[in-house]
């Protein structure tokens, strides 16, 4: 199974970014292989809009299964959940922090989006 993290590095001990449509970068980790790679989405950073649909499908097409970040939009959410990916947001400060915080099953799943449209 994969999990796609928002992050503003590319490795594990990278900062999670806690936004998801313009996020620097998601890392997608593979639990079966213990491996991961990295997408840029520097495309979105700046968007004047749909920066959030744009990113939900560029995780959808990376075979996630599972998205974790800080802060999920409505119309990304709506993408996502529409796609089955399960969201769960969190304050962890890494991405190494996250997956742990998975793997123990201490995150909860997301029902709806936590913020506006366009939040910065």
């Amino acid at each position: 199974m994969k999990i796609a993290f928002t992050t503003e590095g590319t490795g594990l001990d990278s900062p999670l970014d806690m936004r998801f449509g313009r996020a620097k970068n998601f890392l997608v980790y593979d639990l079966e292989g213990d491996t991961f790679t990295v997408l840029e989405n520097s495309q979105n950073l700046n968007a004047p809009q749909g920066a959030g649909i744009q990113s939900a499908q560029a995780v959808v097409k990376q075979g996630a299964a599972v998205l974790v970040t800080g802060h999920c939009g409505p119309k990304a959410f709506r993408v996502l959940s529409a796609a089955g990916v399960k969201i769960y947001n969190t304050d962890a400060a890494t991405v190494s922090e996250a997956l742990t915080l998975y793997r123990q099953g201490k995150l909860k799943e997301a029902c709806d989006a936590d913020v506006e449209g366009h939040w910065a």
